[in-house]
């Protein structure tokens, strides 16, 4: 009997096994403005966690513009033609170019500057649609920035602002700094950039403005020209502010705002959250909540400068 049942057993093995369900594969499109060589690390680490991981239970079919916006319509419009699960952009140009692309197919925003100004969503609260996600604005960054380089530069009177004027959410933000610049006494130049060539002419035209100082508005175009844009801040002699920790890792003086890298962590349990059922007009819009103050040392004593210590002490990170 013991002998019958193990032979039973046997056969029956393959025909269970092929009764199991198969483990069903997420299917995500990822749109970027910047290049390849900017991989959504922090993004993967939060679905791992998660329990997705890329080539078992997860494919990615990437897309990246490499700094040209015009590119983003047909990149969103290949990742439509897929049938991916989920669209993850960061930005505001990318999932505004995959919202036009299509109103079915579920899109996380991982950073957007201001996602109701642009249009993405109804509201943070209900944002209605197909889009969802994470926000970098909140009200008084743009004065917070200008005070702390007023803090580190008090002698200055004039600050030069770069900005990429395609992009909604940094009209915005131009709009409140030049609000906070008022208020401080500060007298504002404003240098659009639209393409790479702009960068260059944008610096000369603060030269010939008399600027002190410059503020870089965070933008995935200035975000991939980072290290150009910190090289020229140095060459010029002109201390500058940013709006996350990598421009100052690539040389700039110092850099204000959200975490990034969190923001794209927090963006992982949308996907989740979504591939099990949800819809996301029915998730809220999370604003930032970790700030981070990050100061390149060798960049202010290459600019003279002494950094307060009462702006050391809010430091998160000093690069030496």
């Amino acid at each position: 009997m013991r002998l019958i049942g193990l032979v039973l057993a046997l056969a029956l093995a393959p025909l269970v096994a092929e009764a199991q369900p198969a483990e069903k594969l997420a299917r995500i499109g990822y749109l970027s403005l910047g290049s390849a060589a900017d991989t959504p690390k922090a993004l993967l680490q939060g679905l791992r966690e998660l329990g997705y991981v890329e080539g078992q239970n997860l494919v990615i079919e990437y897309r990246y513009a490499e700094g040209k916006a015009e590119r983003l319509p047909d990149l969103a419009a290949e990742l439509v033609s897929l049938k991916v699960d989920i669209i993850v952009a960061g930005g505001t140009p990318p999932p505004l170019a995959a919202k036009r692309a299509t109103t079915t197919i579920p899109i996380v925003m991982t950073s957007a500057g201001d996602p109701v100004g642009s249009g993405l969503v109804a509201s943070l609260a209900k944002p209605g649609g197909n889009v969802t996600g994470l926000s970098t604005f909140t009200r008084d960054l743009a004065a917070k920035r200008l005070q702390l380089l007023k803090e580190v530069v008090p002698v200055i009177s004039r600050v030069a602002v770069l900005w990429n004027a395609a992009n909604p959410y940094a009209v915005l933000n131009m709009r409140e700094t030049e609000a906070a610049a008022r208020t401080l006494g500060l007298q504002v130049q404003s240098v659009e950039v639209r393409g790479p060539d702009d960068i260059e002419t944008g610096f000369s035209t603060a030269i010939r403005w008399r600027a002190g100082a410059f503020i870089v508005v965070d933008d995935p175009f200035t975000y991939l020209h980072r290290t150009r844009i910190a090289d020229l801040a140095a060459r010029n002699q002109l201390p500058a502010m940013y709006g996350f920790r990598q421009y100052a890792e690539a040389g700039g003086l110092m850099a204000f705002g959200t975490s990034l890298a969190d923001l794209s962590r927090r963006a992982a349990t949308y996907v989740d959250k979504i591939l099990k059922g949800a819809k996301p007009a029915d998730l809220p819009v999370e604003q930032p909540t970790k700030f981070e103050l990050v100061i390149n040392a060798k960049t202010a004593k290459a600019l003279k400068l002494t950094i307060p210590p009462s702006v050391l002490l809010r430091a998160d990170q000093v690069i030496e």
